[in-house]
């Protein structure tokens, strides 16, 4: 079937996304196979074609994205095929643009619960877009933030985003004139910007800080400073794509202040106990997430199951190999 975003739309909560993501991460992490994103770059028009994808066996689905951003229309479309994991049958096609901000922000949440302090309750947001809101959005769920931080250049952006989010999440979410002003004293920052270059300082980020940084996924362009990278228990979402396009780790490789095996351990690894999460209450901690097709997959198919129990979706016909692949 077709699962348009307004028929996907009102089944889940951020609780639930975290819920989904979390076992999808724990079966890769117990050796469930996920793969980094493929991204290929058209010059004339300019834009992007990305595809990643996972099989969660006791989720029940696999598949991944495909999706467009630039080109011609300078907009962006995303498309999910889901597979049920046991027959390879295809299942749906989901709309992916609404509920990319909530799986992706599960995956950043999920971090945060394996390595944030236990205590954290104050959090600042480096951004005030659409990823920025379904990273607090879902985080919220993990722990009790009493106070939070927002800043993005824009002064209007970053205000509409604090009087939003203090709505929608509970937390006391205040808008302030500089990104260091935001992470001063926070346990938690989110990173969530398009910037090319470092939006946090590490002489800004207190010991015992956690660091999510999900808005940057090519090899030359970073959130994150160098010392940041050296100072921190760094935790990729997968170990593979660190070296492909983490940006912010690879310019720490480039500028020789950490090698390769700084990797600290996957998500997956972390929540499925296979290694160590944090350690220390002084440990800074990062988790770089780029996207994958763990959070994607787990969180279709949650929508999927749903979205069948309500009598949702338009029946799409597609005929096996064994049927249309004649050659005649």
């Amino acid at each position: 079937m077709f699962l348009g975003s307004d028929e996907v739309d009102d089944l889940a909560e951020p609780a639930d996304y975290v819920a989904a993501v979390r076992d999808g991460y724990r079966q890769v992490g117990e050796g469930a196979p996920a793969e980094p994103r493929t991204a290929l770059f058209g010059e004339d028009p300019p834009g992007m074609l990305t595809s990643y994808s996972a099989i969660l066996p006791e989720t029940g689905g696999m598949g991944g994205y495909t999706y467009t951003a630039g080109f011609g229309a300078s907009d962006a479309w995303f498309l999910t095929p889901l597979f049920d994991a046991e027959s390879g049958e295809p299942l749906a096609i989901l709309d992916g643009a609404s509920t990319n901000p909530y799986k992706t922000g599960a995956a950043g949440a999920v971090a945060v619960d394996e390595l944030a302090r236990a205590d954290a309750d104050t959090v600042a947001v480096i951004g005030s877009g659409p990823q920025a809101r379904g990273q607090l959005a879902t985080t919220a769920t993990v722990r009790e933030f009493e106070t939070g931080r927002v800043y993005s250049p824009t002064r209007e952006h970053r205000e509409a985003y604090a009087a939003e989010m203090s709505d929608r999440t509970g937390i006391d979410v205040t808008a302030v004139g500089s990104a260091a002003a935001a992470v001063d004293g926070a346990d938690v920052v989110i990173t969530a910007t398009t910037a090319d270059e470092p939006v946090v300082a590490s002489e800004d980020l207190d010991p015992g800080t956690h660091v999510t940084a999900m808005g940057q996924y090519h090899p030359g362009k970073r959130e994150l400073d160098t010392e940041t990278i050296r100072r921190a228990t760094y935790v990729p979402d997968l170990r593979a794509r660190a070296t492909q396009d983490a940006g912010s780790f690879l310019a720490a490789v480039e500028a020789g202040v950490v090698s390769e095996d700084h990797v600290h351990a996957e998500l997956g690894e972390v929540v499925a106990g296979e290694r160590p999460g944090r350690t220390s209450p002084d440990e800074l901690t990062v988790f770089d997430s780029g996207g994958t097709g763990i959070e994607t997959v787990a969180a279709a198919t949650m929508l999927y199951e749903r979205a069948v129990a309500r009598d949702r979706g338009t029946p799409l016909s597609v005929s096996p190999a064994s049927e249309a692949l004649t050659g005649r």
